[in-house]
């Protein structure tokens, strides 16, 4: 690949040439956010947790993670962060068979949860809500029992969380992580807020280690997946 001089900030870096000939990223990002439909019970969740000021993954973000789960075969799934139930939908999505338990310390969001993964006709014996403290609850689920681990939670609280979910996984499960480019504040090294700094070292752990091939997607606010060798 050919590399060119580029000026930033009076230091000479690399690029390679594909680099130069980008013209509109944020618009390739818009529409890439923009492809792709939402079913309507998932909007519906979505509606639901707008109205309780509950974060969401993005449609787009929810079509890869539902990407991802069916490539991966993934019929058991663990999530940390129910929030309205819109994530564990898309999850669910991927396969008619998979099971999947979610952990949030937020009741009142679970109990909005319930009611949407009930008006989209997901079968009880598909989902387990569970109501707690992520880092107690996966201290007793079953280790290498999980075919992908999805984290939506606040920053402060992955490093806790990693080692756990790393656990869980079996042998090719997934670990995926949300907001991976936090507000796209994590590339920027000059950055250094306590929730910038927490996904930076987490994610970046990653790249020290042969146990695991991952990569970042630019969907939504970010999206980090690992597989385990």
């Amino acid at each position: 690949m050919e590399f060119t001089p580029y000026e930033c900030e009076g230091n000479a870096i690399s690029l390679p040439k594909l680099v130069r000939k980008m013209i509109d990223k944020i618009a390739s990002w818009k529409f890439a956010e923009d492809f792709g439909s939402e079913p309507k019970d998932i909007q519906a969740a979505r509606k639901t947790a707008e109205e309780l000021g509950v974060e969401s993954v993005t449609p787009a973000t929810g079509n890869q993670l539902a990407l991802i789960a069916a490539i991966a075969r993934a019929k058991s799934i663990a999530e940390v962060g129910t929030g309205a139930g819109v994530s564990a939908l898309w999850l669910l999505s991927a396969s008619e068979d998979s099971v999947l338990t979610t952990i949030d310390e937020e009741p009142e969001y679970q109990n909005v949860a319930r009611e949407n993964f009930k008006k989209a006709q997901v079968p009880p014996a598909r989902i387990r809500v569970i109501s707690g403290r992520a880092a107690a609850v996966m201290g007793n689920m079953a280790e290498s029992a999980y075919d992908l681990v999805f984290l939506d939670l606040d920053p402060n609280d992955l490093g806790a969380l990693l080692a756990q979910s790393v656990l869980l996984l079996k042998p090719g499960g997934v670990l995926v992580i949300a907001h991976a480019l936090w507000r796209d504040r994590v590339p920027n090294p000059a950055l250094r807020e306590d929730e910038t700094i927490a996904l930076r070292n987490a994610i970046s752990g990653f790249s020290d280690t042969d146990d695991f091939i991952s990569s970042i997607s630019m969907v939504g606010d970010g999206l980090f997946v690992a597989v385990k060798k």
